[in-house]
């Protein structure tokens, strides 16, 4: 079954089945109908890869992340792929793995399958990566990176806010020995919330103690062995707080083997409130990052420039503040003479 037998069920010209295909606005309604009808009744898949050499688009957009097995990212995949499919496009999905390294292998990947555009939702991106994009005209949208620039729109997480919401709760209960577990703080994200984590802390007079903070991988593993670090420096720590909930899930379980309830003797909270935070035991507490409007502001800044917008035009920008979400990870301070020493 090809392109030619189409045409002639339609009794249209194969130009006019490949405009159709192409979603081209030249193609009279009744004429598009009467193709779209045969391509069904024939059994029509077009060949992708004919079609972009055709049209010069593939309806490809390429989505990289940074780990499959952080369930924040399938669920921003999920929401990413819903809007692809809403609107007749195909997405080419790639994982870093937290390492720079590979995603210039992602990077790579795209480019041989001419996407019409990237998503890159992970903070490994580096300047020489975007110049390459914006040499090749292929409009980008970065997560948690770069400003908007020529043909790059910004999805931005107002990260201070949302540590600011954990802090503020946390001394509302009564707590001032906090300890806290970042991410990779080669990774800008990480450094953000670690900065924002600070910054709060100084707002609401906790003290800061290089010896209550330490650092994790954005894993469950990372977060049990970071937990066990903070565990052998600190004996007095009341409350926790984690970058993202795998890491708080790996410290929650480290504080169960070590004899220590949660939240009775200390208080654990998260970020991103992936699904399954709602399902601990206790309950997370944790500040959730909205996979759903990031993965749509991201799709609809690429879907622009499918549309006509110019690519040497400064893209979108999108900022997003997260909201504490409250569970049972976090109690009052059962001592409230938490003064420190």
């Amino acid at each position: 079954m090809n392109i030619t037998a189409v045409a002639r069920k339609a009794r249209v010209s194969t130009a006019t089945v490949s405009r159709t295909i192409n979603g081209s606005s030249s193609v009279q309604a009744g004429t598009a109908e009467r193709v779209r009808k045969a391509i069904a009744e024939l059994g029509f898949h077009p060949d992708i890869n004919a079609r972009a050499l055709g049209s010069g688009r593939s309806s490809l957009y390429g989505l990289i992340i940074s780990d499959i097995t952080n369930p924040f990212f399938p669920e921003l995949v999920k929401a990413f792929e819903d809007a692809a499919v809403a609107h007749h496009k195909e997405v080419l999905i790639a994982n870093t793995g937290y390492d720079p390294k590979r995603l210039d292998i992602c990077v790579k990947r795209m480019l041989q399958r001419k996407v019409d555009g990237v998503a890159i939702m992970t903070s490994e991106m580096d300047d020489a990566l975007l110049d390459v994009f914006q040499k090749r005209k292929i409009p980008l949208v970065l997560l948690d990176a770069h400003p908007a620039s020529p043909g790059v729109s910004s999805v931005r997480i107002d990260h201070s806010a949302g540590m600011l919401q954990a802090v503020q709760h946390l001394a509302e209960l009564g707590h001032t020995r906090i300890g806290f577990i970042s991410g990779p703080l080669n990774l800008p994200s990480a450094r953000e919330r670690h900065t924002a984590f600070q910054a709060a802390c100084k707002q609401f007079r906790i003290r800061l103690m290089p010896r209550r903070m330490t650092q994790g991988d954005h894993r469950v593993d990372g977060g049990y062995k970071a937990m066990q670090q903070l565990l052998q420096t600190n004996t007095d720590l009341t409350a926790v707080v984690c970058s993202n909930d795998l890491t708080a899930i790996g410290a929650m379980e480290m504080l169960f083997e070590s004899g220590l309830r949660v939240p009775e003797d200390i208080s654990v909270v998260g970020s991103d409130d992936i699904l399954l935070s709602a399902y601990t035991r206790p309950g997370l507490t944790t500040v959730n990052v909205p996979r759903e409007d990031l993965a749509g502001a991201a799709f609809r800044s690429l879907l622009s420039y499918t549309l006509g917008a110019d690519v040497n035009v400064v893209g979108q920008e999108h900022i997003f503040t997260p909201k504490l979400v409250c569970r049972g990870s976090t109690a009052a301070n059962a001592s409230r003479s938490d003064e420190e020493p």
